[in-house]
């Protein structure tokens, strides 16, 4: 008598081999599945995380170029630091240029006003964002 045909309590044991190894199959195939759900969902949490910082990147920038503008530039510099465009007499020409590298250093260092510290004139209030993260979720949604 071969195993194949060998029999345990009515079954054979090819029978129950195959009955065992198929019960492996839908648990290994099972388990598979439900590790993939976890991934898949974890996938889904970390692109949700990319987006809000691709909004949040695009809100920075923004405010980035509010805080850049020229025009703000000027206004915070004349108001803060007393500074004020060059007028045009004040300006070298391209013929002036060798008449003002043959003047001494004492002279030239002598014509620069020293202007005062700006973080001593500067208000001591920080100044306020553009938008919260709490905005920026509110628009996104």
């Amino acid at each position: 008598m071969s195993w194949l045909n060998r029999r345990v309590r009515g079954f054979r044991l090819v029978d129950l081999v195959a009955l065992g190894l198929l019960t492996a199959l839908i648990l290994g195939v099972y388990l598979a599945k439900t590790i993939a759900g976890g991934e898949r969902a974890k996938i889904a949490t970390v692109e949700r995380q990319i987006e809000s910082e691709k909004a949040r990147i695009r809100l920075l920038k923004a405010e980035v170029s509010h805080l850049e503008q020229p025009a703000r530039i000027e206004r915070l510099s004349e108001t803060y630091l007393g500074l004020a465009p060059v007028p045009i007499k004040h300006e070298a020409g391209p013929d002036a240029l060798p008449q003002l590298a043959a003047l001494p250093p004492a002279a030239v260092k002598a014509s620069v006003e020293v202007t005062p510290d700006p973080m001593a004139t500067a208000p001591h209030e920080p100044a306020a964002p553009l938008a919260t993260t709490t905005q920026l979720a509110e628009v996104t949604r």
